[in-house]
């Protein structure tokens, strides 16, 4: 069966290039998302998130009739399911967002009828959707039930795109795909060869969970390990940054650089899917995630050291001591603020701080609320002519195009090495 019409639910970071992807193929796209601003933004043929290339492809693909949005689901060949999966209570997977997908796509699924999770989830979360499946439709069959013979084909394929390159990265790169049976992966691998110039890779469902989960887990540790590092090093009079390029000159060493912690919807979330699961054997990756999550705070305090150090040379008055962060988002050059430590060191600075605190962040028009009564929106200019006390909390390109050297402020705690 060709894949005439594909439905993609959910038009977030990962949801729209996909659907651009397919639709600049000249397939017939519908994409699905509850929020209202999105679908119309779409239809203009306008994005409402930031990522390089992104917005050519969707004004095209809408332009020439091939990508359409909407808030309810359509009748269509393939579904591919890529809403959020949060975490809930004590770090536990929250797949309600999956289940609220899975029961909006029930009452249009049709006879060969094709559906993949791309949401990173816990291991057994495909089988889980098949089953709500089941239970909405008993008029058709599901692989769980009849195997290569079921009605509706299930599968798992995970994104694996880093922000900032998505639209290069979801071409080009190898995609592993977990069908919950051997007819499955070979149509889901058939859809996505519609687009994709990297190897489709198969496996089953669970073992394709489980390698989305390890892949972020991997980077977590790592980025745990430089972390930790700079802890260690600001204790002993040590510049970590010179002390990691010396260390990556051994052959066998390749230390990642440390920062104000893990963000992003994935790293800073999926190693706690494992830990959920597996709460005793994941040791190593629940200390790496404790490490992440407790360098906002180690960092909260080297602000506070500065600004009572500024406090002492100025001898001004807290209240009168401006402090600027510089930087949001939870990598480099993209707008998602999505579990970034940038966000909760500049909201912790503003509440702690009885002064002005100043916020740059080039991506985005407007601060989130969790800053908007607390914090100041302004340029990178503004910034550097009015604060005493300068935050580096994310490495975008504009604020690396300055020379240190041209920066007079004495108290910045640099948590990139961009200024050193």
């Amino acid at each position: 069966m060709s894949f005439s019409t594909i439905s993609v639910i959910g038009l977030g970071y990962i949801g729209l290039p996909t659907a651009a992807a397919f639709a600049s193929r000249q397939k017939n796209v519908v994409g699905i998302d509850i929020n209202q601003h999105a679908v119309d933004t779409i239809n203009r043929g306008d994005i409402h998130i930031v990522e390089p290339d992104l917005d050519k492809v969707v004004r095209a693909a809408v332009e020439g009739g091939f990508l359409t949005a909407s808030t309810r689901p359509v009748e269509a060949d393939a579904y591919l399911i890529a809403v959020p999966t949060p975490f809930k209570g004590d770090h536990e997977p929250d797949m309600a967002y999956v289940k609220a997908a899975a029961e909006s796509i029930a009452p249009v699924l049709k006879k060969g009828a094709l559906v993949i999770l791309e949401s990173t989830s816990p291991v057994g979360a495909t089988e889980q959707m098949a089953e709500w499946l089941a239970a909405l439709r008993t008029d058709l069959s599901f692989p769980q039930q009849a195997g290569d013979s079921a009605d509706i084909n299930v599968a798992y394929c995970p994104e694996r795109v880093l922000p900032g390159q998505v639209m290069v990265e979801l071409i080009k790169n190898d995609r592993v795909i977990g069908g919950m049976t051997p007819v499955c992966s070979a149509r889901a691998s058939e859809l996505y060869n519609i687009f994709l110039e990297g190897e489709c890779v198969v496996t089953n469902a669970r073992t394709a969970e489980m390698c989305k989960l390890t892949e972020n887990s991997f980077r977590d540790v790592n980025i745990a390990f430089a972390n930790e590092l700079s802890l260690i090093c600001a204790d002993q009079g040590i510049n970590v940054w010179e002390l990691i390029r010396l260390a990556n000159r051994h052959p066998r060493v390749n230390i990642l650089q440390p920062g104000p912690g893990v963000g992003g919807h994935c790293i800073a979330v999926d190693p706690w899917f494992i830990v959920a699961q597996n709460p005793q054997q994941a040791r190593l990756i629940r200390t790496a995630r404790e490490v992440n999550d407790h360098k906002p705070h180690w960092v909260l305090n080297q602000v506070k050291a500065m600004v009572a150090d500024c406090l002492t040379a100025s001898g001004k008055r807290a209240s009168d001591v401006k402090i600027a962060c510089f930087g949001l988002a939870f990598k480099p050059n993209i707008d998602d603020l999505r579990e970034s430590p940038a966000m909760e060191i500049a909201a912790s600075v503003a509440q702690w701080h009885s002064g002005e605190t100043l916020v740059v962040e080039p991506n985005i028009h407007a601060l989130p609320a969790k800053l908007a009564d607390s914090s100041t929106l302004v340029s990178l200019d503004e910034a550097l002519a009015q604060a005493d006390v300068l935050v580096m909390l994310v490495d975008h390109s504009q604020f690396r195009a300055i020379d240190g050297a041209q920066v007079e402020q004495q108290w910045i705690v640099d948590t990139k090495g961009v200024w050193r």
